[in-house]
């Protein structure tokens, strides 16, 4: 029997308050990160992804610091860019 090993992409987190990761690699095909959160397919390298459900009008947090507000829910393993942000 074999057992499969699941590598995720790597990202960068710098303070347990963040509610998103910058993601460090471009493997668009990946659907997970290297903790085994689950992810959407084509996010950039660069970007910013959830890493918990973000209700419409929340803070997004990166660094510990607000970067700005979600203008939609967003869904834990999102893109967070600026179709869903301000």
């Amino acid at each position: 029997m074999q057992l499969e090993s699941r590598r995720g992409r790597r990202f960068l987190l710098l303070n347990f308050a963040d509610n998103v990761a910058t993601l460090l690699d471009d493997n668009l095909k990946v659907d997970c990160l290297e903790n085994n959160t689950t992810i959407k397919l084509d996010i950039p390298f660069g970007h910013k992804v959830s890493l918990s459900f973000i209700a419409e009008g929340e803070p997004i947090i990166k660094y510990g610091v607000e970067i700005g507000t979600a203008t939609k829910s967003i869904e834990q393993g999102e893109h967070v860019h600026v179709h869903n942000c301000k």
